[in-house]
């Protein structure tokens, strides 16, 4: 504790003072992160993370901005950098770095940057940030590889910066195994540059409201977030509760299967009876499961409670230690999203046996990254399907579920790379009907401008298993993808096309949610009209017979 103060306990009101001017910081940190990123993975994407730490290594808070698979892991693998580098060893202007795919967000596109805050010479926290970066050498942002060797440069825990100097080694060798390392080396800095603005806010947070540690704030709003969270799954009802959920896998399909089991104040999520590993990289680490699982039963029941690591102290999640969920080294995972965002769909349809109005139906799951590349280039636009229909609501369009990832102009994209688009629209009929229809996913086709061979490493999904719909509703459509206008019967597979190559991209809808006999004529008729569902469609799915005359 920092001499000349005291451990200070606070009252409601000033707890909530200090909670908003956190927030505030934190969202300043990843809107730091941002503007001074040198990607549209993180510019525009946003797929980031940041977030406050007490000197334990426990997440205290996040900023709002960023997804799940980055904030909850690294909520979690915090502390494993501090047990490399327990606080007594730290100094003032040290700066970590660190990417085990298997103990923080599951796969080494993700660099995680943890900076100590010293205040009075005293440490009093961490700020973190995940981000995924361009490129991280080896294969290439792909399913392919057979281990982790083949995946790219594994970065041990250690000091990026020691006592504000730069680790040139690591450096240079970063530089030297990634196809882009102006902009690999630049989101580090944004990185780096972030987490310093943020550690400034706090040091004046500190000064303003005269305290000298923060680990007494965060104890109290763990605490709050922990009771708030045992109230909620104390009003969901008893039981134990089982889904399972079909994925494309690689070769093979891939079976997610869970058992939800809530007993008082307290949810267990065992994945027990999931697929074994693949050879190939699908596979996901316990970690990346877990922050999708606490996060999905946040939402579904407690979406007003701080995530944190009081919030996750209610919920316990396992699995087989070898299984498709529980990665253990070498085993390759640089498509661990494309399995790992089913998880929390797999919950949800286990969940809405207990809840089913607080639950939706399923999406397209997992968000498509589309890792293009060639002579000279490379870019990974994000896209999505259709989200699930909800108890009340139609499912979101092109909107992605459970990552929360945005999806990047095209327009930047064509600015920043060869890549050019010639359709990208909503996909008309895709949409599971019921009373609530799910998501449309969309139509997507592009080429690339440069005259060159090149690569798209496909690591998509739902070209055999539709989103099943809720409380009678239908499933959403299938994927679809063609090469050169021939369809494609593997949804993981790495393409090398010529330079003349087209790409058209179906991507699923949303299953629907209640029976379709009982959704509002009036939506029906503003469906066609606005082109989300064909005339045909309404006929076959809903009875409803419409003239599109009528809807000129």
């Amino acid at each position: 504790m920092t001499k000349g103060y005291k451990k200070t306990m606070f009252d409601s009101v000033q707890i909530k003072i200090m909670w908003n001017r956190l927030i505030t910081i934190l969202e300043e940190q990843a809107k730091t992160l941002i503007r001074t990123s040198f990607t549209s993975i993180l510019a525009d994407s946003e797929d980031l993370s940041a977030g406050l730490f007490d000197t334990k290594g426990n997440m205290i808070a996040q900023a709002n901005t960023g997804t799940p698979g980055h904030i909850n892991t690294m909520a979690i693998g915090v502390k494993h950098f501090l047990e490399k580098f327990p606080p007594h060893s730290l100094k003032p202007g040290d700066v970590l770095i660190g990417n085990n795919a298997y103990e923080i967000s599951g796969h080494l596109l993700d660099l995680t940057i943890v900076t100590p805050v010293f205040y009075h010479d005293d440490l009093v926290g961490f700020f973190a940030s995940t981000c995924h970066t361009a490129d991280i050498g080896g294969r290439g942002y792909n399913p392919e590889a057979d281990s982790i060797f083949e995946e790219g440069l594994q970065i041990p825990y250690m000091k990026y910066y020691e006592q504000g100097k730069l680790n040139e080694t690591l450096q240079s060798i970063i530089a030297m195994n990634v196809r882009a390392p102006y902009e690999v080396l630049g989101d580090l800095k944004a990185q780096v540059l972030a987490n310093e603005v943020a550690r400034n806010r706090l040091v004046e947070m500190m000064e303003e409201f005269e305290i000298g540690e923060i680990d007494t704030l965060g104890e109290e709003i763990m605490d709050r977030s922990e009771k708030g969270m045992r109230q909620a799954i104390s009003m969901v009802p008893d039981g134990v509760y089982e889904n399972e959920i079909f994925t494309d896998g690689f070769d093979e399909w891939i079976k997610l299967k869970c058992t939800v089991t809530v007993a008082g104040d307290e949810i267990t999520v065992d994945y027990k009876g999931s697929s074994p590993a693949s050879s190939k990289g699908i596979n996901v680490s316990l970690y990346y499961v877990t922050a999708y699982t606490t996060y999905v039963l946040k939402a579904a029941i407690a979406s007003n409670i701080p995530n944190n690591e009081g919030s996750f102290r209610p919920v316990q999640v396992t699995a087989p230690k070898g299984s498709i969920v529980n990665a253990k080294p070498p085993v390759p995972t640089a498509a661990r999203h494309v399995i790992g965002h089913f998880a929390p769909e797999c919950v949800l349809g286990a969940l809405s046996q207990a809840i089913p109005d607080r639950t939706i139906a399923e999406g397209a799951s997992s968000v498509w990254s589309l890792p293009i590349s060639g002579e000279g280039f490379t870019t990974t636009p994000f896209t999505a399907g259709g989200m699930g229909a909800r108890p009340n609501k139609d499912g979101l369009s092109a909107t992605a579920f459970p990552s929360g990832i945005r999806g990047v102009p095209i327009e930047i994209i064509e600015t920043t790379s060869p890549v050019v688009f010639h359709q990208k629209e909503l996909r008309e009929d895709s949409g599971g009907a019921g009373k609530f229809r799910g998501g449309l996913g969309q139509t997507i086709e592009f080429s690339v401008r440069t005259n060159k061979p090149w690569t798209f490493a496909s690591m998509i999904d739902r070209l055999n298993n539709g989103a099943k719909g809720l409380q009678g509703g239908m499933c959403g459509a299938k994927a679809e993808a063609y090469i050169n206008g021939k369809k494609a019967t593997h949804s993981k597979a790495m393409y090398k096309l010529n330079p003349d190559a087209v790409i058209k991209l179906q991507l699923p809808g949303g299953g629907g949610y209640g029976n379709a006999a009982e959704r509002d004529h009036s939506l029906i008729d503003n469906d066609v009209k606005n082109g989300y569902i064909t005339p045909e469609a309404a006929l076959k799915d809903y009875g409803v017979k419409i003239d599109p005359d009528s809807l000129m």
